[in-house]
């Protein structure tokens, strides 16, 4: 988008619209995954994902991407992943042992950090060498492997003991579950403060790097220096 078009706003809206399906659609996908079959829905979601990401890189190697173009191309991805996610973390219990739960979640967390501490930078690195149509090349390859590992894995059968709920009724015991359970409404409005004023810095992080006159490189390691933040956090965590 720098490339694209400098001024700021269209940059920041990139952040916009990579977030607001997840604001706008969260609570429906959570429910959605309650109701449907989990595995079909992930499957869904990145099939559709992939759809537009091939779209994207295509239509960026061709050399007819524009500001706009870009920004709906984005959001197009971003609702597929905010209907992905919580079906996605809604699995594991069908994926590991009860035990393991804890275990397997952190682990999925340091995976996720893990990867935003090291793809960053070999994206810049990459859009630098050869120009940001084959990073998204890339990117619409890595969806093959997950749609390659969810069409293999069987989920096993459970016996549904209480009826099917509607999504509103999924929406409303979602939301008695906020009401009655402080703990969670504690993390909810920190996160919610937290991530309100410090999306500012994601948003305009790609003006400042380039201003810096760092390039792709130096954005990618600054997002690199995001995920190793996180990392040494979670690492650090059990002894604070």
């Amino acid at each position: 988008m720098v490339s694209l078009s400098g001024r700021p706003t269209f940059v920041a809206l990139v952040q916009t619209v990579s977030t607001l399906p997840f604001f706008l659609i969260a609570i429906i996908a959570g429910s959605l995954a309650d109701v449907v079959d989990r595995r079909k829905l992930i499957l869904a979601a990145e099939l559709w994902m992939f759809g537009f990401s091939v779209a994207l890189a295509v239509l960026t190697i061709a050399g007819v991407m524009s500001p706009w173009l870009l920004l709906g191309l984005i959001l197009m991805v971003s609702i597929g992943a905010a209907f992905e996610a919580p079906a996605w973390q809604a699995i594991f219990p069908d994926m590991v042992p009860k035990g393991d739960l804890t275990s397997a979640f952190a682990l999925n967390g340091i995976e996720f950090n893990l990867s935003r501490a090291i793809g960053p930078g070999l994206a810049g690195v990459i859009v630098a060498v050869t120009g940001a149509g084959a990073t998204f090349v890339l990117n619409a390859a890595s969806f093959l492997g997950v749609i390659a590992v969810i069409l293999r894995w069987k989920r096993p059968v459970r016996r549904r003991l209480a009826p099917v709920e509607t999504i509103s009724e999924s929406i409303a015991a979602g939301f008695r579950y906020f009401h009655y359970a402080p703990v969670l409404r504690g993390v909810v409005v920190r996160a919610g403060v937290a991530m309100f004023f410090a999306s500012s810095l994601w948003a305009l992080l790609p003006i400042l790097a380039h201003n810096l006159g760092s390039g792709s490189i130096g954005y990618g390691i600054l997002l690199t220096c995001f995920g190793a933040g996180a990392i040494g956090g979670a690492l650090l965590l059990p002894y604070a």
